[in-house]
């Protein structure tokens, strides 16, 4: 007598348990019907997953072709029910159909292929099953451009962005498509999680939540955006002014973890100024928010469409402008030294002149040239964010914003003047 096939005892006891998981919610949402008119529930589905299962390991001992035919009958079978039951019961949908097929496939995936790919896609069909009235409830929320912009993000990100060549073109190969690209669809994508926060949770709420995600990814796209809503919403002025602060102010610890990561032996000299910085400045950001007024204003907020091309192509090519400037002044100049590269380069972004000089720092660059610059470019940066505040949104946002810039910058004043 053969020993048992443990290996596959233990797969055909995943797809039963497949089978259980996805018929559990379908039978929950036909518990009230009488018996026999639950048409697909627990046991059918249950059954449904171990055939998966079984056909799959028997079509791997008599050939591939028997696994297609037994799926051809599994939905010959399930359609032929069906259809009764739309006789019966015209709103009788075709989700649980579907999700039989499914339930099949998985149950073939869990003997053929990968236990836990097949386990998780049993979790997601049925967690897809258990949220269709939240679902429905978003598809009656939400607007057909709203969807657009969806499918708009989509398209620049997931079409256009891998196709970009990652390379150096123009002069001194100093325009990079891909990543001029990748900041544009990341103002686009910023500016979706702003209107997304507000209409979700109203104005108050979603501008801070959406500046501060904003913030880990580009404090200067959320300046930009924010800057363009404060010129069409002026009585939220205040409530953007501390959004921008709240994004810029996150520039600073997000640079000091880049920096530190790279090289640790940068921590006692980034460690204070940077802190010192975004303690300041989260504080002055939290002034800025508290101050905006808690009664609603007359009105609308004014939500604009999250993907108008026009403002993120135009930071592209100002950004483009920017970088060639950096390249201009690198070469023209000669090397005039880290400092001025450092403001130069912060210009543009900090990130790039952070991870240049962190990897430089201690080998060919003195630990406190390294330490100076990368605080020199985001001094550089604060600033540019300032003026394009102030270009997006006017003095009555560049004011806040100003102060907010300000008192942060000169707290990491203090704090690198007492480490010298």
């Amino acid at each position: 007598m053969e020993a048992i096939d443990l290996e596959l005892t233990k797969r055909l006891a995943l797809a039963l348990a497949i089978g259980v998981l996805i018929g559990a919610e379908r039978g929950w949402h036909g518990r009230e019907l009488e018996e026999g008119r639950r048409v697909i529930g627990l046991r059918t589905l249950a059954l449904v997953g171990l055939s998966g299962g079984v056909w799959a390991s028997l079509a791997e001992l008599l050939g591939e072709l028997l696994l297609g035919v037994a799926f051809l009958g599994i939905a010959g079978v399930l359609l032929a029910t069906r259809l009764r039951a739309v006789a019966d019961r015209p709103d009788y949908g075709a989700t649980t159909l579907v999700a039989a097929l499914l339930t099949f496939a998985l149950g073939a995936l869990a003997v053929r292929g990968d236990m836990a790919l097949a386990a998780a896609g049993a979790v997601i069909t049925a967690l897809l099953l258990g949220i269709k009235p939240i679902v429905h409830h978003w598809l009656t929320r939400i607007t057909y451009d709203e969807l657009l912009a969806v499918l708009k993000l989509l398209v620049m990100s997931v079409v256009l962005l891998p196709v970009l060549p990652d390379r150096g073109f123009g002069p001194w190969s100093a325009l990079n498509p891909y990543e001029l690209w990748l900041m544009v669809v990341l103002i686009a994508g910023i500016s979706f999680v702003g209107y997304a926060a507000v209409r979700i949770a109203g104005p108050r709420a979603g501008i801070p939540l959406a500046a501060f995600a904003g913030g880990l990814l580009s404090s200067t796209a959320v300046t930009v955006s924010y800057a363009r809503l404060a010129r069409v919403n002026p009585a939220r002025g205040a409530l953007l002014a501390g959004g921008i602060a709240l994004a810029a102010t996150t520039m600073f610890p997000r640079t000091l973890a880049v920096a530190v990561a790279i090289d640790a032996a940068l921590w006692p000299l980034l460690g204070p100024p940077l802190l010192a910085a975004g303690l300041v400045g989260y504080l002055a950001a939290a002034v800025l928010l508290w101050r905006a007024p808690k009664s609603e204003p007359a009105g609308e907020f004014r939500l604009s469409n999250p993907f108008e091309l026009g403002p993120a192509l135009k930071f592209g090519a100002l950004l483009t402008g920017i970088m060639l400037l950096t390249r201009a002044a690198t070469e023209w100049l000669g090397d005039a030294g880290i400092y001025l590269l450092a403001l130069v380069s912060g210009l543009a972004d900090v990130d790039a002149i952070n991870l240049s000089l962190s990897r430089m720092a201690g080998e060919s660059l003195a630990l406190e040239l390294a330490a100076a610059g990368i605080l020199l470019a985001a001094v550089s940066n604060t600033a540019v964010k300032a003026a394009l505040a102030g270009l997006g949104g006017g003095v009555r946002l560049l004011l806040p914003v100003g102060f907010a810039f300000g008192a942060a910058l000169g707290a990491g004043a203090v704090a690198h003047i007492l480490l010298l």
